[in-house]
């Protein structure tokens, strides 16, 4: 078991299929409503890639929605996350939309997680899935 956070562990046990979660950037906008579990410290920590390395060693996804404009402005960002989700989550749908859709989309979110990652677009909804 990699993930300490209570909040967090909570959360994810409670998701039902297609249920999500969004994990953000620094910056990403939280709807009024939805649950804000804030791990920001400072600059970059703790990042996204590691927030969200974390967590998907604990949660069953079975898809991923990104922004679109993350592959032409963040992409180094893009690249490590494809491989991550590759790696981690083999065979789920990566959905892209545009920023304002995901925004949108996040108002959704049984939680939001937000990070310190200053990455223009780091941010992903997570889709539950099941276990069986």
């Amino acid at each position: 078991m990699r993930l300490l956070n209570s909040e967090i562990s909570y959360e994810v046990a409670k998701l039902g299929h297609t249920d999500h979660i969004c994990i953000g950037d620094a910056g990403l906008p939280i709807p009024a409503g939805v649950k804000r579990i804030d791990l920001a410290l400072e600059r970059n920590i703790p990042t996204f890639m590691g927030t969200l390395d974390v967590i998907l060693d604990e949660m069953q996804v079975e898809e991923a929605i990104i922004a679109s404009e993350m592959k032409e402005l963040s992409p180094k960002l893009y690249t490590e996350l494809l491989d991550l989700l590759n790696k981690k989550c083999q065979g789920i749908k990566i959905e892209e939309i545009p920023h304002s859709q995901l925004k949108k989309t996040s108002r959704e979110s049984k939680a939001v997680i937000r990070t310190g990652e200053c990455t223009p677009y780091a941010n992903i909804i997570l889709k539950s899935g099941v276990a069986f």
